[in-house]
């Protein structure tokens, strides 16, 4: 079997799969990258029994077969063949040989046989969004998803899509993440992506990419088709929390701040906070004013922010850890923070609009 094709593609290809592949795995085979060759083309696959990467690239070739390589050794030595071009052959006792302009080296492959079969998933149910869209909505969320094992469903996030809206939301119990962006698909769709499946896909998303990534979805599976390369995974099954009722109807406080300075200031808390010196945030907020302050063992920060407030006076606690990571998920150099009371949820939300949604439980304060 032999087949020649762009080193550039092919080394780009294997580093998309690669990120499927388990270290260890109870099926030897699955610890490498199943590579098949049918004429004029290469399929290249990665598989960790939760999710798969599957990708194609052109080949000049009219052989047909199919063997399994170590990821990390096809992909250093592919990378390092001198020229544009590499050559494979690969030999009935599954040796491989890669050659170039004036490199050659070779490897053992392993058979394929034992290689599972990716789940099929049919197009039959099907949406579409822009592939920056889908990624800008997944590194605004996939921070909130829990990672307590427990109540496995909550460490996905929840595909919400439903008159025209599509909302993609996470929740860990401590604080709920939801974007939002209008779609033209017609249909309900309501299912929970496993968020390692989704960090793959929004890393597999370029800077520049106008183009839609294709949905399908059946009842256990979901494949994302990204310019050529399809990220297959299973669904998470349980009943995910019905964000909808969390979201406050009203609030009694609203302040509009400038995002650098609130995070400036919670991470000069930071320095002082530790595993075993811990302390919530104390966060007065009123007469055009936030006031911040946190004590610890390690020592002391008061800080005052200048802002744009209406409404009552309020005195809240909450964790430093999860009001950061939330202000620097959101988009935009403003945020509207909203308060109902010093024991309600706090809410942030961009300066116009409701695009996105963060929720975060106070902390009771000790005075």
């Amino acid at each position: 079997m032999n087949f020649i094709c762009n080193k550039f593609e092919l080394a780009d290809a294997i580093g998309n799969v690669s990120r499927a592949v388990p270290q260890k795995s109870t099926i030897q085979a699955l610890e490498g990258i199943k590579v098949r060759v049918s004429p004029n083309e290469v399929e290249l696959t990665g598989f960790n029994l939760e999710m798969g990467i599957r990708t194609t690239i052109t080949a000049n070739t009219q052989d047909s077969g199919e063997f399994v390589v170590s990821a990390r050794l096809f992909s250093e030595f592919v990378r390092k063949m001198s020229g544009d071009e590499v050559t494979i052959d690969v030999d009935d006792n599954n040796m491989v040989q890669l050659s170039s302009v004036a490199t050659e080296c070779s490897f053992v492959a392993m058979s394929a046989e034992e290689y599972p079969d990716l789940p099929v998933v049919d197009s039959q149910r099907s949406f579409s969004v822009k592939q920056t869209t889908l990624r800008s909505m997944i590194n605004m969320t996939s921070y909130a998803a829990s990672l307590n094992e427990s109540k496995p469903v909550l460490t996905g996030e929840l595909f919400d899509i439903e008159d025209g809206k599509f909302n993609l939301v996470a929740i860990d119990g401590f604080r709920l993440a939801i974007r939002g962006e209008l779609t033209e698909s017609s249909e309900k769709f309501h299912f929970v992506v496993p968020k390692k499946a989704l960090q793959e896909v929004s890393t597999l998303i370029k800077d520049d990419e106008d183009k839609n990534c294709v949905i399908c979805i059946n009842e256990r599976h979901i494949i994302f088709e990204i310019n050529n390369v399809f990220v297959i995974s299973r669904l998470l099954e349980g009943a995910f929390h019905n964000y909808k009722l969390s979201i406050p109807s009203g609030f009694k406080t609203e302040v509009i701040i400038t995002k650098k300075d609130f995070i400036n200031s919670l991470e000069r808390c930071s320095l002082i906070i530790d595993d075993k010196n811990k302390s919530p945030i104390r966060c007065e907020v009123g007469n055009g004013v936030i006031k911040i302050s946190c004590k610890t063992g390690i020592g002391r920060v008061n800080d005052a922010i200048s802002a744009d407030i209406s409404g009552e006076t309020v005195t809240i606690g909450f964790n430093n850890k999860l009001v950061l990571e939330a202000l620097r998920a959101a988009e935009g150099d403003k945020v509207r923070v909203r308060f109902n009371g010093a024991m309600k949820v706090i809410e942030i939300l961009p300066l116009e609009g409701e695009s996105y949604i963060y929720l975060i439980m106070p902390i009771q304060l000790k005075n």
